[in-house]
């Protein structure tokens, strides 16, 4: 009798994982060459940018997280999703996030998802160290929106693995703002020492790895610090940046003369102190960070 021919193989871009980013900016780039074998989505609101994104190696897909019809080609095209898109400017809800996740949910495709948040959920700890069993109490609109974003994919996360970062200050030389020089070079003040507070960092490689890493190995409704192993001061990290860039170092005022010379923005994050473990970043993700403290990554 003669043997049945065995079934065609499936083309070769299926068998391998796939990957859609939500909000491919700076780190999301980075996250996408950390994946050069994946097959790699992006989403992105603006049409002129598709070209960039195939040059880098991304299928570009056009949708826009304020018009959710435009959304429903995603709940196919990748069982994992990594969500980097900030919510609005304005408000204390993400409506973002939750048309991202209603159109995910149209399909039994995505199985784990990571949200990156910011570490901002936590408001003022006074300088205090925590992990992440703390509970949040955002001080403003700015961090209500992760908040909101934060409960909407916890809830996702009841049928899927859901996980969320928690991410700091970011900064890498070649990122757009990211390197202390620009603010040095402008003659932007910082707090004296009395009044200054604890900041926390990641360089963006490593935040990149951070990603792939929870994509991986992320449990489910599992939060991470995305944060470095550096304990200072905002003063003591400008300072540090002055010496190695051989810029003098920024003047020191108190938080009285501050709120006269910088903007609101600026003193919101100038008014809140905690320094973050990242413990459980490195045990359960297996990170290994290359650059463990801002003197390293600068």
């Amino acid at each position: 009798m003669p043997m049945k021919a065995p079934p065609p193989s499936r083309p070769a871009a299926f068998k391998r994982a796939r990957l859609l980013i939500v909000g491919c900016g700076d780190v999301g780039l980075r996250v996408a060459r950390q994946a050069p074998h994946w097959r790699r989505f992006a989403l992105t609101s603006d049409a002129a940018r598709a070209p960039a994104l195939r040059a880098a190696g991304l299928t570009p897909i056009v949708g826009n997280l304020d018009a959710p019809a435009t959304l429903r080609r995603l709940a196919a095209l990748a069982p994992l999703v990594l969500h980097l898109a900030p919510p609005p400017s304005s408000g204390r809800d993400d409506p973002r996030t939750r048309a991202l996740l209603q159109a995910l949910s149209r399909s039994a495709v995505v199985q784990r998802l990571v949200y990156a948040s910011t570490t901002g959920v936590y408001g003022d700890a006074a300088g205090a160290r925590f992990d992440e069993t703390r509970a949040v109490n955002p001080g403003n609109e700015r961090a209500h929106r992760r908040v909101s974003a934060e409960q909407a994919v916890r809830r996702f996360g009841r049928h899927r693995t859901a996980s969320l970062l928690r991410i700091p200050g970011i900064y890498g030389r070649d990122r757009e703002g990211g390197h202390p020089r620009e603010r040095l070079a402008r003659g932007t003040p910082v707090l004296a020492a009395d009044d200054d507070v604890y900041t926390n960092h990641i360089q963006a490689d490593d935040l990149a790895r951070v990603c792939m890493a929870a994509l991986l190995h992320g449990r489910p409704q599992r939060v991470y610090h995305a944060s470095d192993d550096t304990e200072l001061k905002m003063g003591d990290y400008f300072d540090l940046a002055a010496d190695l860039c051989g810029l003098p170092r920024p003047e020191r005022v108190p938080r009285a003369a501050a709120a006269h010379r910088m903007s609101p923005l600026q003193l919101s994050f100038m008014s809140e102190s905690r320094r973050l473990v990242n413990r459980r970043m490195k045990d359960e993700l297996r990170v290994v960070l290359r650059y463990p403290t801002v003197r390293d990554g600068l």
